[in-house]
């Protein structure tokens, strides 16, 4: 039961997080920061998310809410987990420390509070197509891009099951 409680303490409500960050700043602890959908966790996901966590102290991840995943056009049954589950499986992750949920079409707003020192997305966007960047530059920090692990993603699984 202490590693579920445990688990449960990384999944935040947004109104929590100042004072946490805060103090990992005042410890000049970096702090990292991607998002994504997360809907069937993968090993690319796990790939690109540990290479994240590499890049910095904390790794805190931004979840897309079940209604910012459809109106981004993913598919009529998606998501398939709903953001409670996609915010726990990330949680669960050693190397992740904060799991915010956003509701917002984009993490725009949620970069702004977290301000992290590296803003992380994958490799198939360009540093200027990358939501935040502006704001995480201007700021002193820096964009970094991951290449994704070839032949993992949640459509896969998903044709392959329908399949």
């Amino acid at each position: 039961m202490k590693t579920l409680q445990l688990i449960k303490s990384k999944v935040r409500d947004r109104s929590e997080i100042k004072n946490l960050l805060n103090v990992w700043r005042f410890k000049e602890e970096s702090i990292v920061f991607t998002n994504g959908c997360f809907d069937l966790l993968h090993q690319g996901h796990i790939d690109y998310l540990a290479k994240a966590s590499d890049l910095g102290k904390h790794l805190v991840v931004g979840v897309n809410s079940d209604d910012s995943v459809r109106q981004l056009g993913k598919g009529a049954n998606r998501p398939l987990q709903d953001q409670e589950s996609r915010a726990l499986i990330i949680a669960a992750l050693h190397f992740v420390d904060l799991v915010l949920i956003f509701e917002e079409d984009t993490p725009e707003r949620l970069i702004k509070e977290v301000k992290p020192q590296v803003l992380v997305k994958g490799s198939d966007y360009s540093i200027d197509q990358i939501v935040g960047a502006d704001f995480v530059i201007n700021n002193g920090g820096e964009v970094k891009t991951i290449d994704f692990l070839e032949g993992y993603s949640t459509s896969k699984i998903v044709k392959k099951v329908l399949a």
